[in-house]
């Protein structure tokens, strides 16, 4: 049976994974004050690690098969699990959370056709832009609410509201096209995983 390759990129990419349920706990915790912004600051910890494990596979030449694959899917549960907890708390619409999650199903089983055509798609640079929006997007939206911002009087609480929704909007646009961008780059693979017609062309039927 083989063994999981725990070099120090895989080691984070785990240590990542594994403090997602935190992340969930502290913000469903409602915790008072300064609660929110505990939350945001793990959030943003935990999202920062992707560059350091990525840095860490490439300065030491220890790119794996299960970082491959361990790294983008702690990516997208670190994402998925704040905007379910987002949406519990009330703080944002479902149907936000349900696009860029639904971005990521779609993205996911195209990459999987892909894989069982022999395939690799490359990442997209939009890929990146739009993930580093949805980490400022969901930071704001954890702390919009919290008493330290009200503190700071009504006006600029409701100000840091409406560039808190502008960013996400930029956010949900950005996941969008990326997804519409990985699908122009996977054409290829789209067009090979189609099964050739057995009826004929002029066939009535």
């Amino acid at each position: 049976m083989a063994s999981i390759p725990l070099n120090w990129a895989n080691r984070v990419t785990i240590a990542r994974a594994a403090f997602i349920p935190v992340v969930v706990v502290v913000l469903l915790a409602r915790l008072p004050n300064w609660g929110p912004w505990w939350a945001a600051g793990l959030f943003t910890l935990l999202a920062a690690t992707d560059a350091v494990d990525g840095y860490l596979a490439r300065s030491r030449n220890e790119v794996t098969n299960f970082g491959k694959l361990i790294d983008p899917l702690a990516d997208k549960l670190l994402v998925t699990a704040a905007l379910v907890s987002l949406v519990e708390l009330g703080s944002l619409p479902a149907w936000v959370a349900l696009v860029i999650i639904s971005r990521e199903f779609i993205v996911t089983g195209l990459r999987m056709v892909a894989v069982a055509e022999g395939q690799v798609i490359a990442a997209g640079s939009f890929g990146k832009f739009k993930t580093v929006m949805q980490i400022i997007a969901i930071v704001m939206f954890i702390v919009k609410d919290s008493s330290p911002l009200l503190l700071l009087g009504q006006p600029l609480a409701e100000a840091f509201g409406v560039l808190s929704w502008a960013v996400m909007i930029g956010a949900l646009v950005a996941t969008v096209y990326s997804m519409i961008d990985y699908f122009h780059h996977a054409r290829d693979v789209i067009e090979l995983a189609e099964p050739e017609s057995e009826t004929p062309s002029g066939s009535g039927e």
